[in-house]
């Protein structure tokens, strides 16, 4: 039978369970139940609390003041991510929001600087992103509206406490009509006709039917998976951490606006400034790295003092064959995992409650509406895995673990990216890309993929030195324009109050 959806039964809470309700309630505020089920338990993973631009554009889509926001989950902003250790094992290098500068023709500022550098310019290329011109002082602005100004060109997102982001989105929700059910999923019954699930069962025997189902469960995937068996693709063979420590510490030293991602002999270590606390983590390969020794090595290298014991978690990175099947959409962890190396794991979240809205449906799915976003799922998760893939490729470091992954055949999709880019600088954008021009040309050149020719098209529009003066100038106005931002801690407390 087909019809309008009347009622949507969300599984799970967490940051993924309570973004979706807190979505569904606004975008259907009649007309529709939104029910939640959750228990208290189940933990959750709660360890996501970097984010990138455009979860602006879901908050704001709720109409969630941003002071009020960062207020109640101890938030503050981020301009980037400042990468340790990555491409060998003293370099850094800035992969910000925004661009680097502002191009004076058609060719990318990235250009350019490699036009300067055969002329003997030795200013980095982190030093034209007007993001790192304040990141690096510990300066925060909005951005300026004025085009022509340097200081427009940088983007911003957020770090919080996903814990307290959940609980702020149960009120909002919650306010809006949302009912959420204590228990625990025992049961998922089928519909004998269609293979839909029809309503699952409480470990106290309540039953909870739904026209459509939104499986936030997690890792168990308890609908997606347990339930209609949608598959799973391991991508182990390209990203091989696959478990991480996490534990807070206690705040030390300068509010910074960035994330730190530091590079370590078997994965790497996660730095999440808070107002409250510090995030901390270690993403390894068990095969190179006991569980006692990530610990280990990650409370010997926190800033400040542990504020509670580490918390280890078990994972495989990859994503469900199917993230919709039948009248069931899996959101979060419950539809893949993808390390937390380039903050998008709550991205992927607000991606799939995006798609779920856009092409939401009447009772029966429609299978066209099912198998386009599953397309456009698979095409944005795989961009984003070839992304992440770049930075562990692209390293000279001389550890086991590091050696493997200089070494291994990479997807087709990204060795092309990664030729054309060693041989002209330019970058190859495919569809779904989430991450533009300037993020791949951060992670190309600072883990040591330097172009050995140009863009054909820079040398018919200025010569070397004019290129070499406009790098220079660029330097120099982005360093006065973050010099002259206010501190990001004065800032966000200016905000808040």
């Amino acid at each position: 039978m087909d019809g309008p959806i009347r009622s949507v039964a969300i599984v799970g809470g967490g940051t993924a369970g309570w973004m979706s309700a807190a979505a569904l309630a606004h975008a259907l505020p009649r007309g529709c139940v939104v029910t939640l089920i959750e228990s208290d338990e189940i933990g959750t993973v709660g360890v996501g609390e970097a984010t990138i631009p455009p979860i602006r554009l879901f908050n704001d889509t709720l109409g969630i003041d941003e002071a009020e926001f960062l207020r109640e989950t101890k938030g503050s902003f981020k301009l980037g991510i400042e990468f340790v250790g990555w491409g060998g094992v003293d370099d850094r290098y800035f992969h910000p929001f925004g661009t680097h500068g502002k191009p004076f023709d058609l060719a990318p500022v990235h250009q350019h600087w490699l036009a300067a550098r055969s002329q003997g310019c030795t200013i980095p290329l982190d030093e034209l992103s007007m993001a790192w011109g304040a990141a690096r002082r510990h300066r925060f602005a909005r951005p300026l509206a004025d085009p022509r100004s340097v200081g427009s060109t940088f983007d911003y997102a957020y770090h919080f406490d996903a814990g307290l982001y959940a609980a702020f989105l149960r009120r909002y929700a919650e306010a809006r009509g949302v009912v959420r059910l204590e228990g625990r999923v025992a049961g998922v019954g089928l519909d004998g006709e269609t293979g839909h699930v029809s309503a699952v069962t409480l470990a106290d025997g309540r039953r909870v039917g739904a026209d459509f189902f939104v499986d936030c469960s997690g890792f168990r995937g308890l609908l997606i998976e347990g339930a209609l068996h949608a598959g799973y693709e391991d991508w182990t063979q390209w990203l091989p951490c696959d478990r991480a420590v996490a534990v807070p510490c206690a705040r030390a030293g300068p509010l910074i606006p960035y994330t730190r991602s530091t590079a370590r002999a078997a994965g790497w270590q996660w730095r999440i400034p808070l107002q409250h606390r510090t995030g901390n983590g270690y993403v390894y390969a068990s095969a190179h790295l006991s569980d006692d020794e990530a610990a280990t090595t990650l409370l010997a290298e926190l800033d400040g003092a542990a504020l509670a014991e580490p918390r280890l978690l078990r994972f495989t990175t990859g994503r469900r064959r199917r993230f919709w099947q039948g009248n069931v959409v899996a959101i979060g962890l419950a539809s893949g995992f993808m390390e937390p190396l380039e903050s998008t794991s709550i991205h992927l979240v607000q991606a799939g409650i995006a798609k779920l809205l856009a092409l939401f449906p009447t009772r029966a799915c429609a299978p066209s509406l099912v198998e386009e976003y599953n397309r456009i799922a698979i095409g944005e998760t795989e961009r984003i895995r070839d992304f992440l893939i770049l930075h562990y490729h692209l390293n000279q470091r001389p550890e086991p673990l590091w050696r493997a992954c200089a070494a291994m055949a990479v997807p087709d999709t990204l060795r092309l990216k990664i030729e054309e880019f060693r041989r002209t600088g330019r970058h190859l954008a495919r569809d779904m890309d989430l991450f533009g021009l300037a993020s791949w040309v951060a992670v190309h050149v600072g883990q040591g993929n330097l172009p050995v020719g140009g863009d054909p098209l820079v040398g018919y529009q200025a010569d070397p030195a004019a290129s070499r003066l406009f790098v220079e100038r660029l330097a120099q106005a982005i360093a006065r324009a973050g010099q002259g931002m206010p501190g990001h801690e004065a800032q966000l407390a200016a905000l808040m109050n």
